[in-house]
């Protein structure tokens, strides 16, 4: 995704001094916050994805609306 491009919702919270945005409107797509993600091994398992999900800024997950 090309977060240049990106539009943010509302922000509602915060993760790790990083914003948690209620959406995310791209020419890709329009995505809403889902969750945060598990960590482990020093990094975040794509694993834990759907395919209509992404990762965004340090663990947060996003699905596709």
């Amino acid at each position: 995704m090309n977060y240049k491009n990106a539009q943010f919702g509302p922000k509602i919270g915060n993760y790790m001094g990083k914003p948690i945005y209620e959406s995310i409107r791209s020419p890709e797509g329009y995505f809403v916050f889902d969750r945060i993600a598990r960590y482990s091994d020093d990094g975040y398992p794509l694993d834990q994805l759907s395919e209509d999900e992404l990762l965004f800024a340090d663990g947060l997950i996003y699905r596709q609306a």
